[in-house]
């Protein structure tokens, strides 16, 4: 039986899956691990797509569209027979040998729970780019606020091996586009928060790794290629409302509760200036959507009710900063 299985979630992704597909069936080792298309109810020609175009690929076919986190916890329930999975995006183009590193570190580590490679930009031109969803893998600082290595903010290093290790890096969350988990884990702990809908889920998801005692690894031997942003653009007020919203919501249920209560004062404080400054910059959508996200995370919190003993951030001195300082105060540009 193969360990692996490659999951890529497609909703109305004709396009993609005949731009990307291609790439993950010709360079992911057929002898470890096995691609899986898992549809989430699409009513375009992807089905069609994948019955004529690419007939030998496996696929979970589900009646209606149950979102990204949704999707993914039903599909990896069916994979449950596999040792591993990858949780890959449809936009993602793999080179070859990609999968090879992230198996053999997750079979030599029983302690890490999750792991991911470098996430690098889809682009035309010859340059090596970090992608925004990712990068060198994650970390999240004393007020909450995630940033990358290769990644702070809206800055996007290009790569020049500046983060490459001889060893994996622990990290504090791995990305979602790429994500290799233990599969029996992922469903024990509950698979990805569907409340989210969106954005900072895998976050989410590696934090209770996390505090269910495991590590998060980024290993730099792999790397892939992200197209990524293409849901919603950078600044989409609705982007804005679900960042601002899902931080809170972050916060509230992996931190201890009265640690919780204290940081989230704090980051109305923080919130409150990022509305005035989209105020003064006259762009007053934006400005709603931050002022809606504390309206319907207020409304949201009643449902987590239970609060882990410790700070899991506490693993990692990288957590301990404060990125918002450090950037805008001392602009730090890089990781």
């Amino acid at each position: 039986m193969k360990r692996v299985a490659v999951i890529i979630l497609n909703w109305n992704g004709a396009a993609l899956l005949r731009r990307y597909l291609p790439s993950v069936l010709a360079n992911t080792d057929a002898d470890i691990a096995d691609v899986i298309v898992a549809d989430n109810g699409s009513t375009d020609e992807s089905r069609k797509v994948l019955a004529h175009e690419f007939p030998g690929v496996k696929t979970i076919l589900f009646d209606s569209n149950h979102g990204y986190a949704g999707g993914y916890n039903l599909a990896l329930a069916e994979c449950a027979h596999y040792e591993y999975s990858v949780l890959l995006n449809s936009d993602v183009r793999t080179p070859a040998g990609w999968l090879q590193p992230l198996f053999a570190h997750m079979e030599q580590n029983r302690q890490v729970g999750a792991c991911q490679p470098k996430i690098l930009q889809d682009r035309d031109d010859d340059k090596a780019t970090f992608e925004y969803a990712g990068a060198a893998g994650g970390f999240i600082d004393r007020n909450g606020f995630p940033f990358c290595r290769g990644r702070i903010f809206a800055t996007v290093e290009e790569d020049h091996g500046q983060y490459d290790t001889e060893q994996p890096t622990s990290v504090f969350w791995a990305t979602g586009a790429c994500l290799m988990v233990r599969t029996e884990l992922y469903n024990r702990l509950g698979g990805l928060d569907s409340g989210f809908f969106a954005h900072m889920e895998e976050i989410d998801l590696c934090w209770r790794i996390r505090l269910a005692g495991y590590d998060i690894t980024a290993v730099t031997q792999s790397h892939i290629y992200h197209l990524g942003g293409g849901s919603l653009p950078q600044g989409n007020p609705r982007k804005v409302y679900l960042n601002f919203r899902n931080n809170l919501v972050l916060m509230h249920k992996n931190l201890p509760q009265k640690q919780g209560r204290r940081l989230l004062f704090i980051r109305r404080l923080y919130d409150t200036l990022a509305m005035l400054v989209e105020l003064a910059k006259f762009r007053f959508a934006n400005a709603g959507a931050i002022l809606r996200a504390h309206r319907d995370f207020r409304r949201m919190r009643q449902r987590y009710n239970t609060f882990p003993e410790r700070d899991a951030r506490a693993d990692l001195p990288q957590c301990g900063c404060n990125i918002i300082v450090d950037y805008y105060l001392r602009h730090r540009r890089t990781f």
